[in-house]
C-alpha cells in the first residue's frame, strides 16, 4: 500500500511543471501548474519552515500554543487563504501547512531547540535562547544522527520518515496513527450519538447541568451547559456540534453567536473538521460574546486525555544495569 501510494504521488509530481516564482513576503515560492493549466502556490517544505517556526516563537515570547504559533508563521509569510486552507490527505485531518508545521516543529525538539509541554505549549529552550536563527543544515543533521541512535522499532519508525524527503513517506507514519482510525469513526456516527459524545465529553471536562437540546430553528444550538470555577462561581455556555469533512468559516459563527445571544456569555463549537482563519479571528472578535473553537484533531486529543473511547497502553522498558553486578 505504502509503495502503490508512493508512486501515485510522483506520477503527480511528474505530471506538474514548474512555471515562475512568485514572491510571497520574504522569500520566493514555486509556482506549479497542475496537469489541468492550474496554478498552485506551493506550500513551504518543512525544512523551510525551520526558521521562520523559530523566530515566530521568539516574536511571541519563547512559548506560545500551536494555534498562535502557526498563526504567527503565516502572517510572517504573507500566506493566502488559499494557501493556509491546502487539504492535507483524503482524511483533510489537517491542512498541508499544518501538517509540515508540525514536523519542522519535530526537527526542532529533536536538535533540543524547542521543547513541548503537556499543556500543548511549545517553548524555545535554554539551547535555543542562544541562537539569533537556526541552521537548516545543522538542524537535519542532528535530527539524523538522533534517528541513527535509536534502536528499537518502535522508536526508530518517527526518525525514519525524517530522513526522507518525500511527503509520502511522512505520510506512511501519519496514517498509521491512532486519530486516522478515530476521525473516520467520528465523522460516521449518527447525529444525536454525535451530540451525546460532546455532551459526555464536556462533563468529563467539568461542565454541569450539561443538556443536549438539538432542536430544529434553534440557530444551530446543539446544547447548555455550566462551567463551574473554583466552586463558586458559574456561567452558562451553548455549543454547538458539527460532523464537518471540510471547514467551518466565519459564517457559521456569525450565525451561532446571533442564537446564543441572551442565552449566554460564551459560546463552543466542537467540529471533526477545522476552522478557517477567517472563522477563529470571527471568534475572537472585539466587542461581542467570544466564542471558542475545538477542531477535529483537538477534540480527538481530548477523547485521548479523558480515555473516552481511546485507551492507552504504556509498554514497560527492561533495562540491565551491568554496573549493579559489578559493584556487588
Amino acid at each position: 500500500m505504502a509503495r502503490s501510494r508512493y508512486r501515485g504521488w510522483i506520477s503527480r509530481v511528474a505530471k506538474a511543471t514548474i512555471a515562475p516564482h512568485a514572491q510571497v513576503g520574504n522569500r520566493s515560492l514555486a509556482i506549479r501548474q497542475d496537469s489541468f493549466g492550474g496554478n498552485v502556490v506551493a506550500v513551504p517544505k518543512y525544512n523551510e519552515l525551520f526558521n521562520p517556526t523559530f523566530l515566530a516563537l521568539k516574536k511571541l515570547g519563547g512559548s506560545a500554543s500551536i494555534t498562535e504559533l502557526n498563526e504567527e508563521v503565516i502572517r510572517s509569510l504573507s500566506l493566502t487563504e488559499a494557501d493556509v486552507m491546502q487539504p492535507h490527505g483524503p482524511n483533510q485531518r489537517q491542512t498541508e501547512l499544518e501538517y509540515r508545521l508540525a514536523w519542522s516543529r519535530t526537527y526542532l525538539r529533536i536538535s533540543g531547540l524547542l521543547e513541548n509541554s503537556g499543556r500543548r505549549l511549545w517553548i524555545i529552550t535554554e539551547k535555543g535562547n542562544t541562537l539569533e536563527q537556526v541552521d537548516p543544515t545543522e538542524v537535519n543533521r542532528v535530527a539524523h544522527k538522533a534517528r541513527n541512535r535509536k534502536q528499537k522499532e518502535t522508536q526508530d519508525r518517527l526518525p525514519e520518515a525524517l530522513t526522507s524527503n518525500s511527503p509520502a513517506a511522512a505520510e506512511t507514519v501519519l496514517e498509521q496513527s491512532w486519530k486516522d482510525q478515530l476521525l473516520p469513526l467520528l465523522r460516521s456516527m449518527a447525529p444525536d450519538a454525535f451530540e451525546r459524545l460532546c455532551q459526555r465529553l464536556l462533563r468529563e471536562s467539568g461542565f454541569v447541568e450539561v443538556k443536549v437540546t438539538g432542536r430544529t430553528g434553534d440557530g444551530g444550538i446543539d446544547g447548555v451547559g455550566r462551567v463551574r470555577i473554583g466552586g463558586l462561581l458559574g456561567f452558562p455556555v451553548v455549543f454547538q456540534c458539527k460532523r464537518y469533512q471540510g471547514s467551518v468559516g466565519a459564517s457559521i459563527v456569525r450565525e451561532f453567536r446571533g442564537a446564543m445571544m441572551g442565552r449566554a456569555d460564551r459560546g463552543l463549537i466542537l467540529t471533526t473538521g477545522t476552522f478557517t482563519r477567517d472563522a477563529r479571528q470571527e471568534a475572537t472578535r472585539d466587542g461581542v460574546p467570544p466564542i471558542d473553537l475545538l477542531d477535529g484533531d483537538e477534540l480527538m486529543d481530548k477523547l485521548k486525555e479523558l480515555r473516552l473511547g481511546v485507551t492507552v497502553q504504556m509498554i514497560e522498558e527492561v533495562a540491565v544495569d551491568a554496573y549493579w553486578f559489578q559493584a556487588i
